[in-house]
């Protein structure tokens, strides 16, 4: 029985059961840019049952908040990249940009996708690339032609190619699922019959630290998705929770009560040199790093009541840093350093909010109820995070000046837990 369950709580990249996370976008941004994304001509020899390159590049675009998709002409023959563009006939469909593109299948078996993104207000061809691929690979690279356009059009890199992992409970069981960034191509990571909390990603994406309370006790664990080996990197006396990575990828903060009182801590990933970092005689624990490194962002109960705290990452002097309100909890810091999101109690909801860490402007980003686990888009735009609507969990991501708004949701099952990942390396 004993090995059974163990093999249980091991499923790593298991298929899993239940359907991808659909996406209901609820508010979007007050200027977008009307663009038109040509289907593009032989895709559907590429994937024939399921979605095409050129929907995916188009549903990833409107899903950003930023982009307003246009409708197409059917052309005969279908337009290719390699096409003349007709400009003033797309300025009077009121399109700014245009992609066309072509799939053609290659010798090997495998295929290749070319494409063109051109400003049709300007009349100009803004560059295009040449990708080779496998059928499995269609949806990856469909992510990375939006990536290209968002970057050439935005001036920021996108997050379409991007990774979240989130908790799903169904029934009585517990999955790490680890998704692409639109909920697509769900994998289960870990599954157990006790709670999965606090997962976090190593900066390489390669790796997960979570919090598993298979042992009947919370215990942190770095789990590689290389592998799926893992290795426990905190269990001690008491609890061991709430595991942050340094930037460097080379040590984790974690919240211990090895010595009585919730703690903060370093320890590197395979549970070595741990050192005590916070001194108090209060609650310290939900750490994260800084950008670069040098501070470490903590809740703590200190002044009373909960509230956001920082110090050095190697310890010192910590100074408060929320003083609106009474509750402020779950701190993370946008990708530039100077942004800091948590979850804050305003007339009895708890709510995402941010604070501008140079202007000390505050602003409440969501008007749902019982929002927890804050987590940053590696871009800085977006922020994942988990609510409750209609009695189930459901994940919800608002945009970092509250404009754009999307709720991630399962046909089954709660869905907590999310953390973004990083950009690929």
């Amino acid at each position: 029985m004993k090995k059974l369950l163990a093999a249980f709580l091991l499923l790593c990249f298991a298929a899993t059961a239940g359907a991808q996370l659909s996406i209901e976008i609820t508010g979007a941004g007050a200027q977008r840019i009307p663009i038109a994304v040509v289907p593009f001509a032989g895709e559907g020899a590429l994937a024939p049952n399921a979605q095409t390159i050129s929907a995916i590049v188009r549903a990833d675009l409107e899903r950003s908040g930023l982009f307003r998709s246009m409708s197409a002409p059917v052309a005969n023959p279908p337009l290719t990249e390699a096409a003349p563009v007709n400009f003033a006939d797309w300025r009077a469909r009121q399109a700014d940009a245009v992609v066309l593109g072509s799939v053609a299948a290659r010798p090997d078996g495998r295929f290749e996708v070319r494409f063109k993104l051109f400003d049709a207000v300007k009349g100009a061809d803004l560059s295009g690339v040449a990708y080779t691929l496998s059928r499995e690979q269609a949806r990856a690279t469909a992510h990375r032609i939006a990536d290209f356009i968002y970057e050439k059009l935005t001036g920021e890199k996108g997050v379409f190619s991007t990774r979240i992992a989130y908790v799903v409970k169904r029934g009585n069981r517990f999955e790490l699922q680890i998704a692409d960034a639109d909920g697509a191509g769900e994998e289960t990571a870990l599954a157990s019959f006790e709670p999965i909390i606090s997962p976090a990603w190593s900066p390489d994406g390669r790796r997960l630290a979570y919090v598993s309370f298979e042992n009947k006790k919370p215990v942190v664990y770095v789990h590689s998705l290389l592998d799926g080996r893992r290795q426990v990197a905190a269990n001690f006396k008491g609890s061991n929770s709430a595991p942050a990575w340094s930037p460097d990828g080379a040590r984790l903060a974690v919240s211990l009560s090895r010595d009585g009182g919730s703690q903060i801590y370093s320890v590197n990933p395979d549970g070595s040199n741990v050192r005590r970092v916070s001194q108090s005689g209060s609650i310290d624990t939900e750490p994260v790093f800084s950008p670069d490194g040098q501070m470490l962002y903590f809740t703590s109960d200190r002044g009373g009541s909960p509230q956001i705290y920082r110090m050095p990452a190697s310890g010192g002097e910590a100074q408060r840093v929320t003083f609106e309100g009474s509750y402020n909890v779950s701190p993370r810091i946008s990708p530039n350093g100077r942004v800091l999101a948590y979850i804050s109690r305003n007339g009895g909801k708890f709510q995402v909010a941010t604070l501008d860490l140079s202007t000390r402007q505050t602003q409440v980003l969501t008007d749902s109820d019982k929002d927890e686990s804050p987590s940053f888009a590696p871009n800085g735009r977006m922020i994942l995070l988990a609510t409750v609507i209609g009695g189930r969990g459901v994940l919800a991501a608002v945009s970092a000046d509250g404009r754009i708004k999307q709720r991630l949701t399962l046909s089954a099952g709660d869905v907590r837990e999310p953390a973004w990942g990083p950009y690929s390396r």
